[in-house]
Order: structure tokens, then C-alpha cells, then sequence
């Protein structure tokens, strides 16, 4: 990874103090890194510099509010509920266009980038993506510079994280960047130049409630603010109509796995094969395409696909999509496996043959997000609707979120074991990054 730094990208306080110094670099504790720490003025870093938000352009921060509209409440972001906060936290996905400028103008005292550089090489995922104290220190910059625009986006104070919210930043949602940035690096490599290149396609499998998608959130900004097109879908955006869901409501009578949306029979298949197929062919400068949405309110909760006009729009060329799922690479069991978890599984089981060639054989790069115990989802979902209704909004009580939740575990006892086991049908295993969390959605360390 190159340490230099495009003067595109906003800068950090951090960022700005380094860019004053070379890239030669000495030992910290065994470890390489920049050598500002030893330059004369910097008095073994204790060198303080004050910065102003006024050296920060507004325009550098891209947030385009056409990429996505998935609102972020109880999506997993009660770590960033914290006195340490500049504003409250983005209330939505991608549906405001507002720029935050709540920039410390406080002291920095530069000696925390060394403590900064020794935590992100305790992360749990830096052995996992191949990356060495030697890669962290050359690109350090980076580190930097993208932890900067994710306090920004998240409304932190980039100087005064607590350790929970610089654990999700440098231990968790950067390195995963980090990680997609070298498979879209290996995806680009494999065509020649003069080539049409297609977006890398990763896909991201998670248990609801996980965080999933404010790690996508949070990917599909940084890749923004890089200026590289992204665009996020999930598996959301390809439930059945209001109608389609009346009539598997009425073709499976009694089984509640498909009285509702979410297992497998409950999406419309044909419709994401087209989506994926057109948003692999954003090539080119000028060209752009609506991605669905799917409006869950609809119909007093039971929901229905978005009316167009409400649709994002996405531009080429187009560098990666991500697209996220609580059941992606999910794949069929033998019949008396899943009838041994849930008799009703039968004809989920049945209906999951034909999703591999809707979305699975689509995805070049897979995050695998990893939980232990599947009644964590119940926790998580708690946990959202409690907080919906302390906001005054609508949220299920405890009893519905119960009922809500016992849908899908049987899928998840049926088919994570598989999924963990083996990785999604037809991917490469190089290709797949496994990431296990505890019960407060914190990656650690495989056991």
C-alpha cells in the first residue's frame, strides 16, 4: 500500500501534522515508523501544533445523497452513543446531503499517532488481511486520513475516542476497507489496459442485527470520499412485491417462515439478476442507473418494494458493489437436515436451490461476518426496537420482536454451520475474509 496520500482527500489534524515531515523512517519499540518522531523539534514527541477547522474544505467531503436511503437507526451504531460525540450521530443512510464540519480545533498532541500506530497492530483482523506493523507504518497516513472522514461521517470527536469507538474505527471498519481496497486492486489487475472493467462485486453475509450494514455504510462512504464509485444493494431491496408476498402467503398455508418476508421464496430473483447484470455494466463516465429500494413501512409493517421515483441513482464507472444479506451463500441442505431443525424448512430449503445463480455466483470477494450463538440476533433486536420507542418512534414490543426473530432462526441453526464450515458455494477461498464477533458486534479473535 502506497503511503502517499492524494491531496483530493480531506485532512486529519493527525494528517496534517505528518505531511510536515518525510517518510524516512526509524524504530519505535521494534517497529518501523515515520520519522518525524525523532525530528529535533518534535522533542520525542511532545511536539504540539494547534489547527483550525478553517483549514478543512467542505468540498473535499463527498456524501452523495443519491448512493443509498437505508436509515441507520438500530442498525448496530450504539457505539458511537458517547459523551465523546461532537453532534448526535447520522440519523440516516445517505439521506441527507448535510456536511459536518464539528472539527476539534483543541491542541494535538502528536505523540498519540505512536499510540495510535500500537493499537491498530493489536487488531484482531490485521493478521487476518495479511497486514504487517511495516504495511501500517508506510501507510499510516491512510490510517489516518480515513479514520478522520469516518469521525466526521459518525459525528466524533477524532481526538477523543473512547476505546470502544476507536476499536470499531481502527480495528474493525478500516482494516475491512483496507482489505476491499486490495481485492478491487487483485479484480482490476485481471483485465488489460484499454479493458472494460467491471465493479468487483462483495458480498456481505451477517445475522441481522450485527452491524452489517453500518459497516456497509461506512465502506460505501470511505470509498466516496476516495472519489471511486460505489454502489450498495441488499438483499432487502429484492423482496416480492406486496402483491408477490399475498401470493406465497396463500401458496404455503400455515408455515410461518413464509407468512412474511425474509426467508427464502421471498424474494424476487429474476428482478436482482436484472439489477446485478445492469450495475455490472456501469463502465463508463455518464453512465447511471436507479438501484430498488424496498419501503418496510408499507402496508402497516408487512411492506413493499419503493415507488421508483424514490430510487437512488448511481453513476459509472463503477469501482465495487457491495451488497449485503443476512442469508447470503446460505445454500441447500439435505431435505432430512433441515426437517430435523424445523419441519417448515422443508420448502425454504426447496426455494434456496435457485439462489446461487441469482446472487451468489455474482459475488467475487466475501466478508463473512461470524457470531457464536444465533439468540444473539434476539439481543440485538431488542435492543433496536427498545431504543426506536425511548425515541418516541413505532417499535415492536418485546413480545413481537420474539415472534419477529423465531422466523429466521431456524434458517440460521439450519445453515450458518455450513456457511462457516465451508464458505459460500463457488467462492475462492483467498477470497473470503471471516470475521468473528462477540456479543457487542467487536470483531476478535477466532477460537
Amino acid at each position: 500500500m502506497a503511503g502517499a496520500t492524494s491531496s483530493s482527500l480531506i485532512w486529519s489534524p493527525w494528517q496534517a501534522t505528518l505531511h510536515h515531515y518525510n517518510n524516512r523512517f526509524h524504530h519505535v519499540k521494534g517497529y518501523p515508523f515515520p520519522c518525524h518522531a525523532y525530528h529535533p523539534i518534535c522533542n520525542s514527541f511532545n511536539f504540539k501544533r494547534r489547527f483550525s477547522s478553517s483549514i478543512f474544505n467542505d468540498d473535499h467531503v463527498i456524501m452523495d445523497s443519491s448512493s443509498s436511503n437505508k436509515q441507520m437507526s438500530g442498525c448496530g451504531c450504539s457505539w458511537i452513543q458517547d459523551n465523546s460525540m461532537v453532534h448526535a450521530s447520522a440519523s440516516s443512510y445517505g439521506t441527507s446531503s448535510k456536511k459536518c464540519s464539528a472539527l476539534p480545533t483543541k491542541t494535538v498532541d502528536v505523540s498519540s499517532v505512536s499510540d495510535l500506530f500500537e493499537f491498530i497492530c493489536s487488531g484482531p483482523l490485521v493478521d487476518k488481511i495479511g497486514i504487517t506493523p511495516e504495511n501500517v507504518c508506510q501507510s499510516i497516513d491512510k490510517w489516518l486520513l480515513y479514520g478522520s472522514q469516518l469521525c466526521r461521517l459518525f459525528q466524533l470527536n477524532e481526538l477523543k475516542l473512547t476505546i470502544p469507538q476507536k476499536a470499531r474505527l481502527y480495528h474493525y471498519y478500516i482494516p475491512v476497507f483496507v482489505w476491499c481496497e486490495d481485492q478491487i486492486a487483485l479484480h482490476t489487475s485481471k483485465f488489460k489496459d484499454g479493458d472494460d472493467v467491471p465493479p468487483l462485486v462483495i458480498g456481505f453475509s451477517a445475522p441481522q442485527g450485527c452491524g452489517k450494514t453500518t459497516l456497509v455504510f461506512a465502506l460505501d462512504y470511505l470509498f466516496k470520499t476516495t472519489k471511486r464509485k460505489s454502489a450498495t444493494i441488499s438483499i432487502d431491496d429484492f423482496y416480492l412485491t406486496a402483491q408477490g408476498q399475498a401470493k406465497l402467503r396463500e401458496e404455503n398455508p400455515g408455515n410461518a417462515l413464509l407468512e412474511y418476508r425474509g426467508n427464502a421464496g421471498s424474494h424476487d430473483l429474476p428482478f436482482s439478476v436484472e439489477t446485478i447484470e445492469a450495475l455490472a455494466q456501469l463502465t463508463k463516465d455518464g453512465m447511471k442507473m436507479k438501484v430498488p429500494r424496498y419501503d418496510k413501512s408499507a402496508y402497516s409493517g408487512r411492506g413493499d418494494r419503493a415507488d421508483a421515483t424514490t430510487w437512488p441513482e448511481v453513476e459509472g464507472p463503477l469501482k465495487v458493489i457491495l451488497f449485503e444479506g443476512w442469508m447470503l451463500g446460505f445454500k441447500p441442505l439435505p431435505t432430512e437436515v433441515v426437517k430435523s431443525v424445523d419441519q417448515q424448512l422443508e420448502t425454504v430449503n426447496k426455494n434456496l436451490e435457485a439462489y446461487y445463480d441469482a446472487w451468489d455466483k455474482y459475488i467475487n470477494a466475501w466478508v463473512i461476518i461470524k457470531i457464536k450463538d444465533p439468540s444473539y440476533v434476539y439481543r440485538w433486536r431488542l435492543q433496536a426496537e427498545i431504543a426506536m420507542r425511548q425515541a418516541g418512534k413505532a417499535g415492536m414490543s418485546d413480545d413481537e420482536v420474539n415472534d419477529f426473530v423465531s422466523r429466521y432462526l431456524p434458517a440460521y441453526k439450519a445453515y450458518l454451520p455450513t456457511l462457516y464450515s465451508e464458505g459460500p458455494s463457488g467462492s475462492d477461498p483467498d477470497r473470503v475474509l471471516a470475521i468473528d464477533i462477540d456479543e457487542e458486534r467487536n470483531p476478535i479473535l477466532a477460537t
